[in-house]
């Protein structure tokens, strides 16, 4: 009995780490074009990619989502700080226009937060 209580255990804390605290190595960290202030994100295989960009607080800054992944999780991006949500429909890209930010770190996820990205504003 102790042993699958153990064993139980872990495996809620593995489900706690892979979907909510777990962050790839490989992170591939994302620059706004400086011309036209333009981001292309891939909805894909349970990530955003890019999940990390870099902005300007000189600019606002238009993200292009385009959804690969037809899991209904990725159908909703959603930028709690700036309360914008907006639907992805599938293979077509969506832009969301974000204003000028001041410096910091925003979060921008799905609606159940497993697809989680963010914008750091430098």
């Amino acid at each position: 009995m102790l042993i699958i209580n153990l064993v139980g255990i872990a495996l809620i804390f593995l489900i706690v780490w892979w979907f909510w605290l777990y962050t790839a190595k490989n992170e591939r960290k994302m620059s706004a074009n400086k011309s036209n202030g333009e981001i292309s994100i891939i909805v894909q295989d349970g990530v955003y990619q890019p999940s990390t960009i870099a902005l300007s607080t000189l600019t606002g800054t238009t993200l292009k989502f385009t959804r690969k992944d037809p899991s209904p999780c990725a159908a909703t991006v959603i930028f709690p700080d700036f309360e914008i949500s907006e639907e992805l429909p599938l293979n077509k890209t969506i832009e969301i226009a974000l204003p000028i930010m001041e410096k910091g770190k925003y979060v921008f996820h799905c609606q159940m937060q497993m697809y989680k990205g963010y914008l750091v504003v430098e």
